[in-house]
């Protein structure tokens, strides 16, 4: 029997299994996760800190609060009991020595540049272990942050269904690709053009943007597989001359100088050698008065239904800002329930193309005489930097996120709102250990209140002590709370360890 006829049938198993037993929060069931982030590891590794990201899905061990599920984590390297300790103590409902005997915690220990789920596949040992961690192969199944054939090769050798996309559906989440769709679906892109394969392709497309909109200041050049915005490139046309021969031929020789790479230490010869191997595009930088950049999380589940999670207004930064740092929750009220209708088709035709699981869509969003304009810019085919923040706010609260008004809701009926990081950084926080940060966090208050339903929770706690990076969620009543929260954790921090360096 051929691997993608076995895929298959997991798959196949894994829909009559969620119809049984999923939202059933008594029914017994294993949930292995495998953080691994299998992408393009010369862009990721310009990421810092990026091994630790490993740690950003440790959310999902809030499923524990159902008293039946079982959770199997897997990582490249051991997480610190502490961390895991931190985590067990939030559940609602739930003593962490219940939750503790229902955890099984597996590890490489293997601090290499390799994704995980590469490292799993080389360990045929680990592989047995995690077997032996499932309870029921029928009533279990494997959560990934992105599906790759690698992925799909762990899945079969641990006789798992994956609660996420067939990898030959990644094309879709391809800055190419995910053009393509949008087009497909009548939804709004910036003018521009895909599956560039040379930097000829690119010079071609500068000239034609610049023929369309002579005005034009900046042009953004992607790569088909970037990540967190570390792919993209800002091109500016503002120093061509107006009364030159050859635009084409300025741009060709200018092409290097003017266009300014957003990853850091990522070389003109290397970004363009990688753009040759997966393909990338160019399109109008948008811009204007107002500009937001929201995105929307959506689910496909195995049944075919689509959902609208929730909504965000991303926080960016970095070369025009182009990388992702955080984000608000909810998105603004005068555009999310457009941005959920648009959302909501776009799911749909995915749907209909075989897509499963979760995946977020960006939006760049322009204000001009009181009307917004929303173009649809990205795919994300995996978790995202939204969707930690969320499954946490979600698990700790018990809410819900309406589309129909654009806003979280608690069961009684009050409104909760966030703002997350994964990108709190500086080097006086170097050194920190996760006892430390979590002794400090005591010390000042610094944590959630289920009585209120407020508070902050951190994640990338390992990050801290190498790298002087963290992420949180800080939630609030409302968005200024949540903020001020924030802020809190920042001058704490700061006095704490600029005391300690003193």
């Amino acid at each position: 029997m051929s691997s993608e006829i076995t895929y298959n049938q997991l798959q196949k198993r894994f829909a009559e299994q969620y119809q049984r037993i999923f939202d059933d929060k008594l029914a017994p069931k294993t949930i292995v996760v495998i953080p691994s982030l299998t992408l393009d590891h010369q862009i990721l590794s310009k990421v810092k800190g990026h091994f630790y990201y490993e740690e950003r899905m440790l959310c999902m061990l809030m499923l524990l609060r159902m008293p039946e599920t079982r959770i199997t984590f897997v990582t490249s390297f051991p997480i610190s009991p502490l961390i895991i300790d931190y985590y067990l103590h939030m559940l609602p409902g739930i003593t962490p020595h219940h939750a503790r005997n229902r955890l099984t915690l597996l590890s490489c220990y293997d601090a290499g540049n390799l994704p995980l789920t590469i490292k799993i596949l080389k360990r045929p040992r680990l592989i047995n272990r995690i077997k032996t961690s499932i309870v029921d192969e029928n009533a279990g199944h494997l959560v990934f942050f992105n599906t790759t054939e690698a992925e799909k090769e762990l899945a079969i050798a641990l006789n798992l269904p994956i609660y996420g996309s067939d990898p030959n559906f990644n094309y879709l989440g391809s800055k190419s690709g995910c053009r393509q769709l949008f087009k497909e679906c009548g939804v709004p892109v910036p003018f521009g053009y895909e599956n560039l394969y040379s930097e000829n392709d690119i010079v071609q497309a500068l000239v034609n943007i610049n023929k369309q909109f002579p005005n034009l200041e900046k042009a953004v050049v992607k790569i088909n597989e970037g990540f967190s915005g570390d792919g993209n490139a800002v091109f500016y046309f503002k120093n061509m001359p107006s009364n030159i021969e050859s635009k084409e031929e300025w741009i060709a020789e200018n092409i290097k100088q003017n266009l300014k790479i957003v990853a850091k230490k990522l070389k003109y010869s290397k970004f363009i050698s990688k753009l040759e191997s997966t393909g990338g595009i160019v399109e109008v930088f948008i811009d204007g008065e107002v500009v937001m950049s929201p995105s929307v999380q959506c689910r496909i589940n195995p049944l075919g239904e689509v959902c609208i999670i929730s909504t965000h207004d991303q926080v960016l930064t970095g070369e025009n800002s182009q990388v992702f740092v955080g984000a608000t929750f909810p998105a603004d009220l005068e555009y999310s329930k457009t941005l959920s209708g648009l959302s909501f088709e776009i799911g749909a035709k995915m749907r209909d193309i075989g897509v499963l699981g979760r995946f977020g869509i960006d939006f760049m969003s322009v204000k001009r005489l009181d009307q917004w304009t929303h173009y649809a810019i990205e795919i994300n085919l995996r978790k995202g930097g939204t969707t930690h923040p969320f499954l946490m706010l979600q698990f700790l609260t018990d809410g819900h996120y309406d589309i129909d008004s654009g806003e979280y809701l608690l069961p009684d009926g009050s409104r909760r709102y966030y703002f997350a990081t994964d990108n709190l950084q500086s080097d006086s926080y170097k050194g920190l250990t996760p006892l430390d940060l979590i002794d400090i966090a005591m010390h000042h208050g610094l944590h959630y209140d289920h009585s209120h339903k407020e508070g902050v929770m951190f994640h990338l706690i390992s990050a801290l002590s190498q790298y002087g990076k963290i992420g949180l969620v800080s939630i609030g009543a409302t968005l200024d709370r949540a903020k001020q929260f924030y802020q809190e954790v920042v001058d704490v921090l700061n006095k704490e360890t600029t005391t300690t360096m003193d």
